[in-house]
């Protein structure tokens, strides 16, 4: 096998799989506050403390992974775009 065609498969191979987790599990951490919903800070003694909320996931400690937003979008588009 050609190092292209090995490449490509590769490719294609990481592309599927990135698809059938978006489908599986669309909801992935957040990647500011990895999945608490909130910061951890140090109190005085050194002690860790709950921070404020994190507002990239509203205290979710979740997000919309990049796949399953872009299916979203297309998905929203052609429903709007399709007569009934």
């Amino acid at each position: 096998m050609t190092p292209i065609l090995l490449a490509i498969a590769c490719l294609i191979a990481v592309t599927l799989g990135y698809c059938g987790l978006c489908a599986a599990s669309p909801f992935g951490n957040c990647r500011k506050c990895r999945g608490m919903g909130h910061t951890l800070k140090n109190d005085r003694k050194g002690r860790l403390k709950r921070g404020k909320d994190c507002r990239r996931c509203k205290a979710t400690g979740k997000r919309i992974r990049t796949g399953r937003w872009l299916y979203n979008r297309w998905a929203r588009i052609y429903r709007a775009g399709t007569p009934s």
